[in-house]
Parts: structure tokens; sequence; C-alpha cells
């Protein structure tokens, strides 16, 4: 369909006009519930996971909701949107199963409208991890045979949106390129065109499968994935950036003196498991090396080399939040900001009150 220029021009006016979003992912394993000053604003909470396994049989699996989206309400904004996110890290035997034929799709489309229906939820969060390969089992379950998820994928998402209506549909989409397997050029458009809001992962850029140190959520990092993607034909008012309410560490071989390039022990093994020489604390758990940070101010990140365990650690600050505010969300154009999650920042919401602050710029 091609539409005039005014036109255009006009529908792109009344996107940049929208408010923006301010989504929150609300996990199984963090559930407190902050009062509602904690929460102004929150537009979206996402409530992770379901087993997408659940919507690929006739009739679907039943889904528990772990907690009532009609109670959890009440935390929250009158008008907030309740959303379920399906699949995680390591939930994507569902997605390939689902995503096969064009009945498969229907099939797992209905499903996923119904359970919608049914529990009351007004939007879905399709987060598969991730379509075409380098999920938890990419050594035991290789790419070569998920190449087929690469055009179906647009074609599932499609599904979905036409069996929702007029829900909302978001797709969560990784942070690392080398994760885009079916986010190419060609796919990208119909992706964009089948959802509505797409929560991107600017978070764990770095993880196990690195032998050289990086920060794992920078605003250099971050911006060089939203503009990878605007590249491929994201619209970025479609986009919520992604901030993690959590540090990463990884024990390195010798001592750290610069955040970028320190060579890691070995993180993965060769059947891709990991070796326990890496891993995350939440800022609700406490990071131990939080006051003895440092500030790259170059790209954008805090960090520190513990000499005591040779972990070198990553994470974001508050006014790396603001940060990311002025250099990417504003100077990009995005709809939004996306959390994950509500409670792994519960020790004092410090990055929560960031985000709060950062859209009061917007």
């Amino acid at each position: 369909m091609h539409v005039s220029r005014s036109v255009a021009a006009a529908s792109m006016a009344g996107v940049a006009a929208a408010a923006p979003r301010f989504a929150m992912y609300y996990d199984q394993w963090h559930t407190a519930s902050p009062s509602k000053d904690v929460t102004a604003g929150i537009t979206h909470v996402i409530t992770a996971f379901a087993d997408p396994l659940l919507f690929t049989t006739d009739p679907a699996g039943s889904y528990a909701p772990f907690v009532d989206p009609s109670g959890l309400r009440a935390s929250f904004d009158e008008g907030t949107k309740m959303c379920l996110a399906i699949g995680g890290w390591g939930y994507t035997a569902g997605y390939s199963a689902g995503q096969k034929t064009e009945e498969t799709r229907a099939l797992f489309a209905k499903n996923v409208a119904a359970t919608l229906d049914t529990h009351g939820y007004d939007c879905i969060d399709v987060d598969w991890e991730y379509p075409g390969g380098n999920g938890d089992d990419y050594k035991s379950n290789p790419n070569s045979g998920k190449v087929d998820e690469i055009d179906n994928f647009p074609l599932l998402l499609q599904a979905i949106k036409d069996a929702i209506g007029d829900k909302e549909l978001s797709v969560a989409v990784p942070g690392l390129e080398r994760d885009f397997i079916a986010f190419t050029a060609d796919k990208v458009p119909a992706i964009n065109d089948a959802v509505d809001v797409v929560n991107l992962l600017t978070y764990d850029l770095m993880n196990r499968r690195d032998n050289t140190t990086q920060h794992h959520s920078s605003v250099q990092g971050s911006l060089k994935t939203v503009e990878k993607y605007i590249e491929l034909g994201l619209d970025p008012a479609k986009m919520n950036l992604g901030i993690a309410f959590y540090a990463k560490y990884f024990e390195t071989i010798e001592e750290c003196t610069e955040p970028i390039g320190c060579e890691t022990a070995v993180l993965e093994d060769a059947s891709g498991l990991d070796t326990g020489r890496s891993g995350a604390k939440t800022f609700l758990e406490g990071v131990p090396v939080l006051a003895s940070g440092q500030a790259d101010d170059t790209e954008g990140g805090q960090w520190y080399w513990d000499p005591s365990t040779s972990y070198f650690w990553t994470w974001d600050t508050p006014e790396f939040v603001a940060e990311k505010f002025e250099k990417i969300v504003k100077a990009k154009g995005l709809g939004g900001i996306m959390g994950w999650s509500l409670g792994e920042d519960s020790a004092d919401y410090a990055y929560i009150k960031a985000m709060q602050t950062g859209l009061k710029t917007l």
C-alpha cells in the first residue's frame, strides 16, 4: 500500500506525540510489591514466564499464572497494561514446534489468544531466545537444524497478532549482534510490521560465551544495538530500551586494569554448560563491590576488578541510566524504556527512580 508524504508525515507526528512507554518485567522469582510512588508511571507490567510448549497442543496446556493479573493491577497506576511473557532463556522448544507450519502457527496463536482472554491479560510478549539458534542448547541442538525458524519467525508473530486483535504484541529481541540470526535485513521489516512494541535486551552484552572482558550494558554498547536495529528496518518508535537491575561478574586469568579486553577463564565448557566461573548479582541481593566501582566514561559503564576473587564486575549506575536517556532514547527517537526486573531493584529502587526521572525529560 502506498500513502502520500503528507499522510506519512502526519502519522509520524502522531507517533512522536505519543506518551513514552515504561515497561517493567515482573518475574516469578522476585515478587516484591512496592508502593505506588515507586511504580508510578509504569505503563506495562510483563509477568514472566509461561512455557511456550503449553500453546502447541490441541487442547492447549493449562497455564496457571504465578500472580493474578487482576490483583496485580492494584500496585500500579490505573490503566497500566498487564502482559504475559512467553518463553525466556532455555524455553525454546515450544517456539520451535509452534513455528513449523501454517497449521502449527495458527494453533499456537489461537491458544495464546484464548489464554490472554481467560486470565485478563492486555498484551503478550514473545520472548524467544533466540529464533534461528544460539539458545542455551546450541551445542546439543545446533543452529543448522533451525534454519526454518528464520523464515517462519515473522509468520508466527503475524499469526499471533492476527489472533489477538487489538491487544498488544511485543517481542523481546537480542542485544548482541551475533544473536541476530533471524533478524536479517530482509526479515526485520516483516517483524516490524507484525508487532506493536520491541523490547531490546540491551544487557548481557557480555556473557559466558566471551573470552575477553567488556561491559554488559554500557551506553555505547546499547547504542550500537539500537543503531543496528534501525539500520535493519525496525521503527525506533516501537523500541523500548532495556535496563538491567543486576551486575555480572567473570573470572579473569590475570589482573584486569582496564574494563575492555582482559582475558577470561573458560566460562563455558565444550558442551555449552556453565563452568561456574561467572554469574550475576541483583541489586536486591547486593553487589559486593558496588562501593568500589570505577566509571568508564568513554563507554558509559561501571566496572571493578576484585583482586580477592579475580572477578571482573560490570554494571550500570543510575547516572549511566540517565545518560542512556540523553544519548539513546531521546537522540534516536525511541518509544520507551523497559526494565528487568521490578523485584531485582527492590533494595532501594534507585534504578526505577532513575528511569522515572529520565522519562520526565522526554
